[in-house]
């Protein structure tokens, strides 16, 4: 009953004269039915792992992280491939710099970890869309996940290209990946289409060969493992500490009565939503349920080892609609920024009651340096720099059309019509059909009128004068990556009334802010102008920049840092370019951003570019955004009062 997954040597053409292939080493990784336990090189093996995505961390720390992870006496590492991470439009493919997926592994091999490669097309992952590219919506009635044709026209060229990146490095073939996962808790997903996976079965065993080890990963429970679970490739669980451990196995059993028991996601601590706490889970519960599996021979994934950040744009969010930050903190084990924690070391005590730990010295925590403040000059608003952020101009349309329709995947697009009549007492601006998606900011002539939010603000009453400009810029914060509603398009989705009008004749601009900002966004308008007669709490959104310099005579400079943003709403912000993400510190829990050193620089100033859509501190009080040497992920604020209970997904399935 044994499955042995034999690979070529590899080895052999650097062979000696006279020695033959049988001589070579053979790299080999089996499921052994009959005893329960995987075989490597032949021999019993258990692995014990952790998730790092390589999306979240920036190239320059991979090393540091893997070490960290390698030397709390993990044999393995677990990471996901996100599709739209890497073919960003149709057809263009990246996977330089940040983006190198093979160099990643190649550097996980150099160190001496296995990796567990989970590589979609699906991932979930609380990233934006849960991997899939939001221009798959172009045809807005594609059935994601399933068998739809034009759906599986576009997984089959995507896994064509990146599958065979992948072969070379299997176990078998020299490299470090002795698993591979096949789309991701599909057992949560309404469509329960069998063919679908047996398509992907077929697909991956194609491009990687008979011998590799496919597996699936769903909640441990009969409900989800009826459809996530798939004669051929190997059903694994995934389950929270504090549980009862025997009882989740069983339910894998259910699935395979013989193989390894293995939980995919072992969760170390939970995700975040703005507006909500920040995720806490105590070391001891993590650290008994952790001893529990290992007493029993099992295989763990602890998810996550390293949460890392969600950088420009790429969080998700989930339904009933709440995005997730910019931190991907997770209550890891290391911390966002790679620091090493009490939960580390507890976990990896209890590691080392199973297996010998590596020897030697343990990478330190990076250091951190306070740039204290930066002040910020006031470029102009949004409406002032249009023709810069939208160098094409308007596309023209009687309805508002969605960011998809634009190809315009990320970040904002301005939709701008006029008053058709006079609004001298406020007026109900509404999104009938909870149409916006996400967050507009909604102006009349340059006066800022107020914010309609997704789910949560569907009114706001404006005034001002017929053929008026009415500006309405959009916010997309991030794709639905978890349950059926994952076909999530952005912008004005249905129309805007006004009063017991229905909008019409629309200017739509898509911005191209990081472009912009990458080759430097100049000053228009005057800056000494403010906007009269605003009868709420609001200022037009507009961009602000600073420079600020790397102290010189202090050595190993520049460090890590954090970013807050004292008297700051909500905005994004980029510093030389890069996209640091979103900051909403009156919404919280997250207040400062994350700054690795790898983005500064210490040759000549650093520039930083903020767009404020709502309310800055400028003209208020002092106009500056602060470097501090410590993060605040969990301040405490005004939280809405349904507090959500820890490692529930069931929620987000069927919210409406």
């Amino acid at each position: 009953m044994l499955r042995l997954l034999l690979g070529a040597a590899g080895l052999v053409a650097l062979l000696p004269a006279g020695l033959g292939a049988a001589n070579a080493p053979q790299r080999s990784f089996a499921i052994d039915y009959d005893n329960n336990y995987f075989l490597k090189d032949g021999k019993p093996f258990r692995y014990i792992s952790g998730s790092i995505h390589y999306s979240r961390v920036p190239r320059y720390y991979w090393k540091d992280r893997l070490l960290k992870m390698k030397m709390a006496g993990l044999d393995a590492i677990q990471t996901y491939v996100p599709w739209n991470y890497h073919e960003f439009e149709p057809g263009v493919y990246n996977f330089s710099g940040d983006r190198d997926i093979e160099y990643f592994l190649e550097l996980a091999n150099e160190i001496g970890l296995l990796v567990i490669l989970r590589a979609g097309p699906y991932i979930c992952a609380e990233w934006d869309m849960g991997g899939l590219p939001a221009w798959l919506l172009e045809k807005e009635s594609i059935v994601l996940r399933s068998s739809d044709l034009d759906y599986l026209a576009a997984v089959d060229r995507w896994m064509g290209v990146l599958l065979p990146k992948m072969k070379p490095h299997l176990y078998q073939n020299g490299g470090p990946v002795i698993m591979v996962q096949v789309e991701n808790e599909y057992g949560s997903y309404f469509a329960c289409d069998y063919d679908y996976l047996r398509y992907l079965q077929k697909l991956f065993h194609h491009h990687l060969g008979d011998e590799v080890v496919l597996f699936t990963t769903d909640g441990a429970s009969t409900y989800y493992l009826r459809c996530g679970a798939l004669q051929g490739l190997y059903a694994t669980v995934d389950f929270a500490p504090g549980g009862n451990v025997t009882a989740a196995f069983l339910t894998q059993r259910g699935s395979e009565p013989r193989g390894p028991l293995i939980n995919s996601e072992f969760y170390t601590g939970w995700l975040d939503h703005w507006g909500h706490r920040h995720s806490v889970v105590p070391t001891n519960m993590i650290a008994k349920t952790l001893d529990e599996i290992l007493a029993r021979g099992a295989n763990v994934n602890m998810y996550m080892f390293i949460g890392g950040t969600n950088f420009a744009y790429w969080n998700g969010a989930n339904m009933p609609y709440s995005s997730q930050p910019t931190s991907y903190d997770y209550d890891a084990p290391l911390s966002e920024a790679g620091d090493l924690t009490d939960k580390y070391f507890a976990l990896r005590e209890v590691i080392g009651r199973y297996k010998h730990l590596p020897e030697g010295p343990i990478p330190p925590t990076t250091p951190k340096y306070a740039y204290g403040q930066v002040a910020m000059e006031k470029l102009g608003t949004v409406a002032e720099l249009l023709d810069d952020l939208s160098p094409s101009g308007p596309i023209r349309s009687t309805y508002p059309l969605t960011f998809v329709q634009l190809q315009q995947y990320f970040g904002f697009v301005l939709y701008r019509t006029t008053l058709p009549k006079n609004c001298s007492e406020p007026t109900p601006l509404f999104s009938p059909l909870n149409g916006v998606h996400d967050r507009a900011y909604v102006s009349v002539d340059g006066v800022p009128q107020g914010v309609l939010e997704r789910g949560k603000s569907y009114t706001i009453n404006i005034t001002g004068k017929a053929g008026a400009n009415l500006d309405v810029l959009v916010e997309n914060m991030g794709r639905v990556n978890y349950g059926r509603y994952n076909n999530d398009f952005k912008g004005l989705v249905s129309n805007l009334s006004l009063g017991q009008d229905t909008l019409v004749d629309w200017e739509i601009y898509p911005l191209d802010i990081d472009s912009v900002v990458g080759h430097g966004l100049n000053s228009r308008g005057d800056e000494s102008k403010t906007s009269g007669g605003n009868p709420s709490s609001y200022a037009a959104p507009a961009f602000y920049t600073g420079r600020f310099s790397i102290p010189s005579g202090i050595p190993d400079l520049p460090q890590d840092t954090y970013i807050k943003f004292p008297g700051w709403t909500k905005g994004q912000i980029w510093i030389n370019g890069f996209n640091l993400g979103r900051y909403w510190p009156v919404r919280g829990p997250q207040v400062t951003l994350f700054v690795p050193s790898n983005i500064l620089i210490s040759s000549s100033p650093n520039n930083i570019t903020v767009l404020e859509l709502e309310t800055s501190p400028c003209g208020i009080q002092k106009c500056a955004i602060e470097f501090v040497d410590k993060p605040d992920i969990n301040a405490t604020l005004q939280y809405e009062s349904n507090t959500r209970k820890l490692f529930t997904k069931d929620l987000w399935l069927d919210p409406l």
